[in-house]
């Protein structure tokens, strides 16, 4: 878990730059920051994993996966629905954002400590 918490604070908030967090949070052109984004997510995972657990090499990209679905369902609410930063859902968004990102790393990490 502390891992992939690790992880998750680099590429979402290390690594991320402008163009990607309100690239992937627009109506159009999305999918480039989107993916970008998302490829850190899993470049670093990866990397770590490799280092610390490599028979669990493919849980980078079952992370990858979910983390694009994750980001497009709030880039799409985003955009859709005009949550931006004067929105009063706005930090609510983000914290449901993070809570499912962080609910996922707890699910890859059960999965990794019973197998």
């Amino acid at each position: 878990m502390l891992l992939l918490t690790f992880k998750h604070i680099i590429a979402d908030f290390v690594l991320q730059n402008g163009w990607m967090a309100y690239g992937k949070d627009s109506k159009s052109g999305w999918a480039l920051p989107l993916l970008v984004h998302c490829l850190i997510h899993l470049t670093v995972g990866m990397m770590l994993i490799l280092i610390v657990a490599p028979r669990f090499w493919f849980v980078p990209l079952i992370d990858f996966a979910i983390h694009m679905t994750i980001d497009r369902i709030k880039g799409f609410i985003s955009a859709n629905f005009g949550v931006n930063q004067e929105h009063p859902w706005f930090w609510t968004l983000i914290g449901v954002d993070q809570a499912l990102h962080h609910f996922t790393d707890f699910g890859l990490s059960i999965f990794m400590a019973v197998n």
